[in-house]
């Protein structure tokens, strides 16, 4: 008897938030959908020990909702749910449509719900993040997070929040908060918050088709088009970042060659078009650092100067302490280390960032440049500790054994 784990798990990560969209829009409420397909799934388990069926997305989308119509059935009628049990079962459709994750995203991201429980019920919906990830990523216990995440999702049933994209006057206000959850899919799946793997590709491929989405939705606004170059760009590269053996690989030492040219081109032009429309937002911003990287036919190459410059404007749109570690950084690279350790200095002073091992590394490797090695070594050690995703902790371990190489 054949393993059908592998085949299941491919499709849940690929599948699962256009599933979940799809049934959300049929049976208009979140944790009912989320239980059918989850109950789908393990009915593929059972059913598909001699073969997987010819379309298995549509199988389990079919399933879901039979699995649903159970739920209904088994539950007291009322007005509101026999109507939605009668839609239910006259649905014909055999699997979620194009525009169904964009109508989640706006479900998830409505003003009604707080900022931080949108990107986590959008980890949760679209990416299909486990409770226990999303909890790792926000730095709250588990069960905390399964608290919000119940509210959130019975506030979105119960308050009768509409599963649509809004209209012209409220698209705009809700925009910004959308475009931030749609960044922070992309992040978990560029460098993972945690496990084996540093690149989780299903999870960039989704934030990116959901930014083609805003574009196509939005085709006169230049913050969208800032944030799917920023997306692109940074995924041109995400093939060079780890080495075979799954260990990361800086920026300076990848395979330039390696990088791919259709989305670096295809992210320059649409930072051009972003710039070009007016006062650029963050998102543009930072795209024009990566294209600026992207740009290096060597690391030698890079306009660090250019790229301190465009963090200090980015630190005046957006003055958050990830930006003044990033400038920092570029500092560093562009007027010495000597420099960059001040900035770090005066960040780490306020405690801002306290627990975000990649202050502790940028600490580390500006102090290993100046010859300070024992420094150096503690800074290191403070970062592995903090780290959570296995790929930079061992990095991070590799760089402390240069740098004690270097101490002898």
């Amino acid at each position: 008897m054949r393993s059908i784990s592998m085949p299941i798990d491919r499709l849940y990560r690929s599948e699962y938030g256009r599933l979940l969209a799809g049934l959300i829009r049929v049976v208009r409420d979140v944790q009912l959908a989320e239980d059918a397909l989850q109950d789908a799934f393990a009915a593929a388990v059972d059913q598909w020990r001699d073969g997987e069926p010819a379309t298995p997305a549509a199988w389990i989308f079919g399933t879901a909702r039979h699995k649903a119509i159970d739920r209904l059935r088994r539950r007291d009628l009322e007005a509101d749910r026999t109507r939605v049990l009668l839609d239910l079962e006259a649905d014909r459709t055999d699997g979620p449509s194009p525009e169904d994750p964009l109508r989640l995203l706006f479900t998830c991201c409505h003003p009604a719900l707080a900022p931080e429980v949108r990107v986590a019920l959008t980890l949760r919906t679209l990416s299909g993040l486990s409770t226990e990830e999303i909890a790792r990523a926000f730095l709250v216990p588990a069960a905390t997070m399964a608290q919000r995440l119940v509210r959130a999702k019975s506030k979105i049933r119960d308050a009768g929040i509409p599963y649509e994209v809004p209209d012209d006057d409220a698209l705009e206000e809700r925009l910004e908060g959308v475009m931030a959850a749609i960044y922070l899919v992309f992040n978990e799946g560029y460098s993972a918050t945690f496990g084996d793997a540093l690149v989780r590709r299903d999870l960039c491929s989704e934030a990116i088709r959901l930014g083609r989405l805003l574009v196509d939705l939005l085709p006169g606004s230049a913050d969208p088009r800032g944030l799917l170059a920023l997306m692109l760009l940074h995924d041109s590269r995400r093939d060079t970042r780890q080495d075979a053996n799954g260990t990361l690989v800086r920026l300076e030492d990848q395979d330039r060659s390696q990088w791919n040219r259709e989305q670096i081109a295809e992210g320059t032009e649409l930072v051009r078009v972003a710039l070009a429309a007016g006062p650029p937002g963050p998102y543009a911003l930072q795209a024009a650092i990566a294209a600026l990287h992207a740009e290096a036919a060597r690391a030698a190459d890079t306009d660090w100067p250019q790229i301190a410059a465009l963090y200090g404007i980015l630190y005046a749109v957006q003055p958050t302490p990830i930006v003044e570690l990033n400038r920092a950084v570029a500092v560093a690279m562009a007027d010495g280390p000597e420099r960059g350790l001040e900035l770090i200095d005066r960040l780490e002073t306020r405690g801002e960032l306290a627990g975000y091992h990649l202050v502790a590394a940028a600490r580390a490797d500006l102090l290993r440049r100046l010859g300070r090695r024992d420094e150096a070594r503690g800074a290191y050690l403070r970062a592995i500790g903090l780290a959570t995703n296995e790929a930079e902790r061992r990095f991070l371990e590799a760089r402390l054994r240069e740098n004690d190489g270097e101490r002898k």
